[in-house]
């Protein structure tokens, strides 16, 4: 059966790939991106797919834009009159030491990845609870389970994304609302590449964090394509009763369960040792 399918962030990388893998299945995409371009181009694609019939609603909007969102929902029910899901893709990266890093820049990032997921799922809840039906879906990372070093302001931002939606699903469950988090461990895109930076020469962390991403550099040679990622977003957003933490690939699930199964000094272990950084 199809669904009407809001998604944040899906100008390009797996958003992309997940809305435009949805349409052919048949749904109905409602989005937005700050990528103006990407957005254009992605109409189009998926108008052909749709036989060019208006079937989709795609806007240029910045998630921290609050009365853009809301005025994006307006247009959004007025159109379809109904929303199934609502998938929160939007995320940016943070990387470097925490004693070095710029905290207004940091705040861009929380404000970004979890009030941005806030949002958007805040201007839907009411409707779903009034029809007592449909799934929130965020899209996190695995290290809002599993700590990583030199990422501690991202990791923060999954951490609090991942405990929000634990206690928002408290609130929400007697009104029939599923809720879903899904967590790759990395997928071969430039996102790590483009927040990457070696501290200056004279930091004490310098040493360190260069073995972090030669190390990271390495294992996103072997990371699945952002296709492969979106087809496991696809299945999570078709399922009726979604798990509530599902994980995109091997990597991935091995440290779902081993931060759930093992003593915490040895998940801390294979951390460092996984990314050369021990001492």
């Amino acid at each position: 059966m199809s669904q009407v399918i809001v998604i944040t962030g899906l100008a390009d990388g797996m958003g992309r790939h997940v809305a435009k893998m949805l349409a052919e299945k048949g749904n109905s995409i409602a989005g937005f991106d700050v990528d103006a371009n990407g957005i254009e181009s992605l109409k189009k694609e998926l108008d052909k797919v749709s036989g060019g019939n208006a079937k989709h609603h795609l806007v240029a909007l910045d998630i921290t834009n609050r009365k853009g969102i809301l005025k994006f929902r307006d247009e959004v029910l007025k159109k379809y009159e109904k929303i199934d899901t609502v998938l929160s893709n939007v995320g940016i990266g943070f990387f470097g030491p925490f004693e070095e890093i710029d905290l207004e820049k940091a705040l861009k990032c929380l404000e970004i990845n979890v009030i941005g997921a806030m949002a958007i799922f805040q201007a839907f809840i009411p409707h779903m609870r009034e029809r007592k039906e449909g799934k929130l879906i965020a899209m996190s990372s695995i290290v809002g389970q599993v700590p990583f070093p030199f990422e501690s302001i991202y990791t923060a931002s999954k951490f609090g994304l991942e405990g929000w939606i634990q206690a928002l699903k408290y609130e929400l469950d007697p009104f029939g609302i599923k809720f879903a988090v899904i967590s790759p461990a990395q997928v071969s895109t430039s996102f790590a590449a483009k927040i990457h930076k070696l501290p200056p020469k004279d930091s004490p962390y310098r040493e360190r964090v260069k073995k972090f991403i030669d190390k990271d550099n390495e294992m996103i040679k072997d990371a699945p394509t952002p296709e492969f990622a979106a087809k496991v977003i696809v299945k999570v957003v078709e399922k009726k009763k979604p798990k509530l933490f599902n994980q995109i690939e091997f990597q991935s699930k091995v440290f779902y369960w081993l931060n759930k199964m093992s003593p915490r000094w040895f998940r801390d272990f294979l951390v460092l040792t996984i990314m050369d950084i021990r001492k």
